[in-house]
């Protein structure tokens, strides 16, 4: 695999939140690799052996297979987090599935790597933490969010995390792979997606769903997005453009919880 350069560790919103040259310790350790739809990056059980950060448009999700053959989406990860050992050193077996669901370019960094750069660098080590603070926020949300919330505000809720993501309005997402990710038939999830067409919030198309109202998207799901938004903002200093998306992260500035949960709520 190719080695990878500090601008292109830049396409990570988490590498890029760190000081250069924290960025810079980090390169020589770092390969551009790429990404295909359906990949598994590893599976239950699996070593960790190497901690991968997707770069623009790389989605990948961590799902919990189960017994019975469904498997249950937990956390959706793109261009602003990371998978694998983000705070353990690595070599720890896997709990869950990492299928690529948005294919393109990620960064990958081996474990042992990684473990040795946290180590000799508190940015490093304050940034992997934070994060997998937010991470965790993000499935403890979606277990509460698929036991408690109906299908149309669940469907809402992964939109907007998708949006979020990718930074587009278009989102290159099949009705069988959200059937699949909220566990429901796709002639179930096709009379929603129609419902939020009507009332103007989206546009269906092969292979395709296009955000027309993000607002109202936001309104249409449950509080589950916008908590996870919130956590974001105070533990790694996430900052969203005007329509929401995320697009930078800041854990050394992240603001005093007091203070940014009260401009948050205002």
């Amino acid at each position: 695999m190719p080695p990878c350069s500090t601008t292109q560790m830049e396409r990570n919103l988490l590498l890029r939140s760190l000081p250069p040259g924290e960025r810079g310790r980090l390169a020589p350790h770092a390969e551009l690799i790429s990404l295909v739809r359906g990949d598994v990056l590893f599976e239950p059980g699996d070593d960790v052996t190497s901690v991968v950060f997707p770069l623009d448009g790389t989605v990948v999700t961590l799902i919990v297979p189960l017994e019975e053959g469904r498997t249950i989406e937990t956390a959706t990860v793109g261009r602003e987090g990371a998978l694998g050992g983000v705070v353990s050193e690595g070599f720890l077996p896997a709990f869950n599935r990492a299928v690529v669901q948005m294919g393109g370019a990620a960064v990958r960094i081996g474990a042992a790597e990684m473990q040795s750069a946290k180590r000799a660098s508190l940015p490093v080590r304050n940034a992997m933490v934070r994060y997998a603070d937010c991470l965790l926020a993000q499935v403890v949300q979606s277990v509460a969010c698929n036991a408690a919330h109906p299908i149309e505000q669940r469907c809402a809720r992964w939109l907007l995390t998708l949006h979020d993501r990718l930074g587009s309005d278009v989102l290159p997402v099949t009705q069988d792979l959200l059937a699949d990710m909220l566990g429901v038939r796709r002639t179930y999830l096709s009379g929603i997606l129609n419902r939020l067409h009507e009332r103007g919030l989206v546009e269906i198309a092969r292979a395709r769903i296009t955000v027309r109202d993000r607002r109202a998207l936001e309104a249409a799901s449950c509080e589950c997005h916008r908590r996870v938004h919130v956590h974001f903002a105070l533990v790694l200093g996430a900052s969203f453009a005007p329509d929401g998306t995320l697009v930078s992260l800041d854990p050394e500035g992240a603001p005093d919880p007091v203070s940014a949960r009260r401009a948050l709520s205002a």
